[in-house]
């Protein structure tokens, strides 16, 4: 069997070349302490190959491939040490300062957790934090020491902030000055030595940084563990790092505290505002749980995003009926995710929308909507007295529970229909809304509790000036109102109120000038963080500099659960991270490969499971070449692949089997949608075996789309376009079906051209196939894993869909139109055996 190695050691090549000056067009170089690439994606994808295979890496190496590598540069169990990284690209996100060491530190039995006789309970939680990391990977529990004194001949892991006693011994070993210390909140120095691990912080979270690194450095190769041996000195640039989401259902809730701990706090975020509604039984008011649950049926049984039966038809607030997954949370189910969150240095902020987005509240208590005639009201009545009763004392059951430093209000959206509210119509809106700020602030003050809330109704440069007229679909005239004067801001707005921009960027079509609006907030004399954040923003280096700017938070406006996490945030989350912790902005094309390279580790962390290709080590490729039915040619698609390989390739330890017999080399099956894509459905791939997972090789004939979640609350799984589906066919005749979803697990064998921001699969790895170096054919390697295990699979048939129907551009109630015919391409299909 002969056998072709795809990877090429381009990157160290690079990395070589540099320390000697050259100035090649394929190095690499370090700009503000981030790795950046001078390569275009394809050049970067066939010199580094794709993203890992593995669920389960330890090391990720951010821009390098754990995609196709030699033999010997995979451990034992297949995985990459990534021990010839670039130094820049261990740790995401990028440390301010990083030097490689003389020596890497050597995990065994014999190495020691240490911490002082007089352990604090942040001592403790940090060292068994660490024991579990490198025990649940690797089956290696370290012991965890008190100790009075540093034993220097014994080798030890160190971790503390600067109330631990035993950090100054340890300083004075290494020869260091506190002053090393970064002293800028939540900086942290990390040293790694041949005998010593050490991290240090000024403060708590500086240390439990530190940690988050240190967990980074972790390396298996050749049977061995270790710590990557490296010098750091690191701190964030911004102090504000958050991600906004709803409260988890109750069947997402382990998803949710991965989530926390191995993403939040892995790449440092330190806020989550969190939306609650009445999705945690509310004791005073049951009813609003009932309401709720009601609503939140209605509207996705109704397949509707906005809730039905508005007056008149009018435009009302999104709903957000997937907050707890529709459902609602006992008050011990929510009390136990604070403590999670706080336990990981996250501040909880809960958001409690209030005013606007209130259908929460009124769902049971119509008489206090300022449109009564809506099915379901969103908006409450401010001239309403009990509004506020109902309104504190709902506030009051999450204050009492959570007990937190800021609560958000919400208040954005503003869509209320002047002429149909009984009580508002001879009344200024901006009064009425900047009084209700007032009121629900001057009650939360009172309880020692930061108010925060959208900003919008604060400018007239994103909501307009006075009344706004409309016409209603079936013809009703009505007015709904601009934004608040700058009077009205002055005298009402409390300044030390948090205003949450998400009017940073500068929509098409708009006359709002981004830049001006955070400028004018400013002026206002509010401190803000830019809400709905992208790492796409324009001029950040210099905006940044704002001094009333603390940081920002990219949203999540979907159900809180992987799908929704993996297809749509990775890049919004991650690049975001980036941004908020160096201070600088990645070019979309490096973050793309980044962030696809990362996935693996990622999916691993959020999924929680370890797929058979990891652990197992009978790897083989099956034998599909009778099915094939295409060439490189899709005539009737217009498509023309470069020339690929036709050898054994390897993704990791999976080798995938590229032939090429009588002429042509892949099974392609039709996506019919506008148009005929000319190619049938595909029977009879042969199997024939009780494997544990199967792994696809296939791509995209075309592009396709991955919506947003929120595009369809109600079916959020088809926002990612469904382009066929693979059947396995037992050989007791079941038949289970695996979707191929567009972003999910498969994309465009094309990839490597694209630049679009969200270019990117969570549930697919990257490889590139190409036969030569300048052919740009990239396939993408998914793993299913057999849920009958011992149970022989007869055979695989590969469909496509017919006329299928995704998500909506449009902010409405409805499919998008028919998606454009396409095709899915199969190359090879690889097993991992059952154990003998």
């Amino acid at each position: 069997m002969s056998f072709e190695v795809c990877y090429q050691p381009l990157i160290q090549f690079a990395c070589d070349e540099f320390s000697a000056g050259s100035s090649s067009q394929a190095l690499l170089y370090v700009a503000g302490g981030q790795l950046m690439s001078m390569l275009t994606r394809r050049e970067f994808l066939q010199a580094a190959g794709g993203a890992a295979m593995s669920r389960t890496m330890v090391h990720r190496a951010p821009f390098l491939a754990q995609g196709a590598v030699t033999a010997q540069a995979m451990n034992s169990e297949g995985i990459h040490s990534g021990a010839s990284a670039p130094i820049q690209s261990l740790i995401f996100p990028a440390p301010r300062e990083i030097s490689i060491s003389e020596n890497d530190f050597v995990l065994d039995d014999q190495v020691r957790i240490v911490i002082p006789s007089n352990a604090s309970e942040e001592d403790l939680f940090l060292a068994n934090s660490l024991v579990n990391e490198i025990g649940d990977r690797f089956g290696l529990y370290l012991k965890i020491d008190r100790v009075e004194n540093l034993d220097t001949q014994q080798r030890f892991i160190l971790m503390g902030s600067r109330s631990n006693s035993l950090l100054g011994q340890c300083y004075s070993h290494l020869a260091l000055s506190k002053d090393d210390d970064s002293t800028v909140p939540e900086g942290y120095l990390l040293r790694v030595e041949k005998n010593i691990v050490f991290v240090a912080g000024g403060d708590d979270r500086g240390v439990f940084y530190g940690m988050q690194s240190l967990r980074q450095l972790l390396i298996s190769q050749d049977s061995r563990l270790y710590f990557k041996g490296v010098h750091i000195r690191d701190w964030p640039d911004k102090s504000f790092r958050g991600i906004y989401l709803f409260l988890p259902g109750r069947d997402n809730i382990a998803f949710f505290k991965r989530f926390v701990r191995d993403y939040m706090a892995l790449y440092k975020f330190n806020t989550l505002i969190m939306e609650m509604g009445a999705s945690m039984r509310l004791d005073k008011h049951p009813e609003l749980n009932y309401g709720w649950v009601q609503f939140a049926r209605d509207a996705n049984y109704s397949c509707r995003n906005y809730p039905p039966g508005p007056f008149h038809d009018v435009e009302q607030n999104s709903s957000h009926q997937d907050t707890a997954d529709g459902g609602f949370l006992e008050k011990e189910e929510v009390a136990d995710l604070a403590r999670w969150i706080k336990k990981h240095h996250i501040e909880l902020i809960p958001e409690i929308a209030s005013f606007t987005h209130s259908y929460y509240l009124l769902t049971r208590q119509k008489e206090l909507a300022a449109v009564p005639e809506n099915k379901w009201p969103d908006i409450y009545c401010p001239t309403n007295a009990k509004s506020y009763s109902l309104v504190f004392e709902v506030y009051d059951e999450y204050i009492d529970l959570l007990k937190p430093k800021s609560i958000h209000i919400g208040h954005d959206e503003l869509f209320l229909p002047v002429g149909a509210s009984p009580h508002c119509a001879d009344t200024d809106i901006g009064e009425l809304f900047g009084e209700d700020v007032c009121k629900i602030h001057d009650y939360l003050a009172a309880k020692g509790i930061k108010t925060q809330l959208w900003g919008d109704m604060l400018l007239e440069s994103v909501r307009g000036v006075g009344l706004k007229k409309h016409v209603s679909p079936d013809g009703w005239t009505y007015q709904t109102p601009g934004g608040m004067t700058p009077e009205q801001v002055e005298r009402l707005i409390p300044k030390d109120c948090l205003i949450f921009n998400w009017f940073w960027n500068k929509e098409e079509g708009s006359e709002s000038d981004a830049e001006a609006n955070e400028a004018t907030l400013d002026k206002m004399g509010f401190q803000q963080v830019f809400g709905n954040f992208t790492p796409d923003m324009k001029n950040y280096e210099t905006r940044k500099k704002r001094t009333t700017l603390l940081g920002a938070a990219p949203s999540s406006w979907a159900a809180t659960n992987e799908f929704n996490f993996g297809k749509d945030l990775m890049i919004n989350f991650l690049g975001s991270s980036s941004i908020l912790w160096t201070g600088q902005v990645m070019q979309p094309d490096a973050l793309i490969v980044q962030v696809q390279s990362m996935l693996p580790d990622v999916r691993g962390r959020l999924s929680g499971i370890t797929p058979p290709s990891i652990t197992e080590k009978v790897i083989t490729p099956f034998d599909i070449s009778e099915r094939f039915n295409a060439d490189h040619k899709l005539t009737s698609l217009g498509i023309d692949l470069p020339d690929l390989k036709t050898a054994v390739i390897y993704l990791q330890k999976v080798p995938f089997d590229l032939k090429l017999a009588n002429g042509r080399s892949a099974i392609a099956v039709g996506v019919e949608g506008k148009g005929s894509s000319g190619l049938p459905g595909v029977t009879g791939i042969s199997i024939g075996e009780a494997v544990s997972s199967l792994i696809f090789l296939h791509a995209a004939a075309r592009p396709a789309t991955s919506k947003e979640s929120f595009r369809l609350i109600w079916d959020q799984q088809d926002t990612a376009d469904l382009l066929g589906w693979y059947e396995v066919a037992y050989e007791d005749g079941f038949v289970t079906t695996i979707p191929i979803r567009y972003g999910v697990n498969i994309l465009e064998w094309s990839w490597g051209k694209k630049t679009g921001a969200h270019s990117y699969c969570y549930g697919a790895d990257a490889l590139p196939i190409g036969r030569h170096s300048d052919s740009d054919a990239t396939f993408f390697a998914y793993e299913w894993i057999n849920p009958r295990l011992g149970k022989v699979i007869e055979e695989i048939r590969l469909k496509g869909t017919k006329g299928f129907r995704g998500g909506s551009n449009d902010f409405n109630n409805s499919y998008g139109p028919v998606i454009e015919s396409n095709a899915v391409i199969l190359k090879a299909v690889s097993g991992v055996r059952k154990r003998s």
